[in-house]
């Protein structure tokens, strides 16, 4: 297997010209971007970078963070986000735990990321050519990036993902889409968070081009909507809370909408779909995905049948090409068609697993005997699933660990919030189990409304779908829930989001 350094270069000699990058109306050409990244390619070998090591990247988004991700693949190096809107000890704990000894950035890096570390700054596209410099030979096991996760004991844990990993993720998805060199992608997403490789890479791999949103139009349903409909987007990658409140209408071009990093929310789909009034709609899919098994693991083609659906669950359809999934119950046994199961997964997309985590490694990624009898390495997602009963895929059935013992039941915290979020004037919904001092713990759910609404009236539907002991004791309405910086609801700041009305 090749390299993303390769394939890219193989790209970059087929394309040349093609713009490749557009940042703020200005678009960069594919030679343009290679002779940049081999710019900061050649300032981190001069500041000592060396294959197989991992360099920080502290930037704000834009072009040149597209330009340091290749450069520092082109150093033999992978990089090790680093957002500059974290918290100070939470970055130097990420930087040491990495062994991360240079940190490409700019001017809004953070002071303390230079201590005891070398900052290089990251070149522009203008600045004076320099000779390609002398690379080290780059191959597929060549490590691309260490991402961290937040970890359940307060530690967060560094995910490595290679070369090998991100070429097996779009050797199966480029085909299924058929991504090309006429396609434009929104980089919309934060490089700390990993639906950003299948933004980057995506185009890059087969010569199209990636598209950076700027801030604004990553908050204003308006400028975003300008955003597609100027550059002419055709493929649009959001976590579904961001896609409800950016996206108005479907953009002229869109070819495909891509969703993932949360369940996917057929009410919001629906509306939009409905609202087209006669345009052409863009196919639409849903992927399953963890950061530990690279980007995505299924792929669904939503169909209108999957918008009118009621019912628990989520239709996350099948395992993509280079990926295998199998349903074990609590005692590590298959589970047969319509019972829950946790999800394993094994395949070419596997992290090699968490840096200087080896318990926990032995943990997450066991050797398992799989359905043809041969021992593979899985990853245990915590999640549980269910494969359809009429063989059209998996149905997703929320993280394991947001089950919680209330009342003496067994309570899936992502059902009740779906519940909630199936109320037509109901945006999100974060549901937690509160802790009463001297009294039982109670069920409380903090709603972000669409139109005016009361606690009651939420109960009393809930309680249409729910039973008793999982509606909410109470209903909190509150003007915006926080998310965090991929997006994503920010389920332990919820508390914080205010009172009821």
């Amino acid at each position: 297997m090749t390299s993303l350094v390769a394939a890219f270069g193989r790209q970059v000699g087929r394309t040349p010209d093609a713009v490749a990058l557009v940042d703020a109306g200005r678009g960069i050409s594919y030679a343009e971007l290679d002779r940049w990244s081999d710019g900061v390619c050649a300032d981190l070998l001069a500041a000592g970078v060396r294959p197989g090591g991992l360099v920080g990247l502290s930037a704000r988004q834009g072009a040149a963070v597209v330009a340091a991700v290749v450069g520092v693949l082109k150093a033999g190096a992978g990089y090790v986000p680093l957002d500059p809107s974290y918290p100070r000890a939470r970055l130097a704990y990420m930087a040491d735990d990495a062994g991360v000894e240079v940190v490409l950035g700019d001017d809004s890096t953070p002071a303390s990321l230079g201590e005891g570390r070398r900052v290089v700054a990251m070149s522009d596209v203008d600045d004076a050519p320099r000779p390609a410099p002398a690379r080290p030979p780059v191959g597929a096991s060549a490590p691309a990036y260490v991402i961290y996760t937040s970890g359940s004991t307060g530690r967060p844990k560094g995910v490595l993902i290679r070369h090998e990993q991100v070429l097996a993720l779009f050797a199966s998805t480029s085909p299924l889409f058929g991504f090309g060199h006429d396609d434009r992608w929104t980089l919309f997403h934060s490089y700390s968070f990993d639906f950003s490789v299948w933004e980057i890479w995506g185009p890059l791999l087969s010569g199209g081009r990636v598209v950076v949103v700027p801030e604004a139009a990553r908050v204003h349903p308006r400028a975003f909507g300008e955003l597609l409909d100027r550059e002419g987007i055709t493929v649009l990658s959001m976590v579904p809370s961001a896609f409800r409140h950016l996206v108005i209408d479907p953009a002229p071009r869109l070819r495909h909408v891509v969703f993932g990093g949360e369940p996917f929310d057929a009410g919001t789909v629906a509306a939009w779909t409905g609202a087209a009034d006669g345009r052409r709609l863009p196919a639409i899919s849903n992927m399953y995905g963890i950061t530990e098994t690279t980007v995505h693991v299924t792929h669904r083609w939503v169909t209108s049948a999957d918008l009118r659906r009621e019912g628990p669950g989520t239709p996350i359809g099948t395992p993509l090409a280079h990926l295998d999934v199998l349903l074990l119950d609590e005692e590590g046994h298959p589970v047969p068609p319509g019972v829950r199961g946790e999800i394993h997964i094994a395949g070419t997309g596997l992290s090699p697993g968490y840096l200087g985590r080896e318990d926990l490694n032995r943990a997450r990624f066991p050797e398992l005997i799989g359905p043809d009898g041969v021992a593979r390495r899985y990853f245990r997602s915590g999640d549980a699933a269910a494969w359809s009963p009429d063989g059209t895929g998996l149905v997703f059935h929320g993280r394991l660990d947001d089950q919680v013992q209330f009342h003496g039941f067994r309570v899936e915290l992502g059902e009740v919030e779906s519940a909630l979020r199936s109320h037509p004037d109901v945006a999100e919904a974060v549901v937690v189990v509160e802790d009463r001092a001297g009294a039982e713990p109670e069920l409380v759910a903090y709603v972000e409304a669409k139109a005016p609404i009361t606690a009651r009236g939420l109960r009393k539907e809930a309680a249409l779908w729910l039973p008793r002991h999982m509606v909410p004791t109470r209903v909190v309405v509150v003007d915006e829930l926080p998310r965090t910086a991929s997006g994503k609801l920010d389920r332990q700041g919820a508390r914080r989001a205010g009172g009821p009305r």
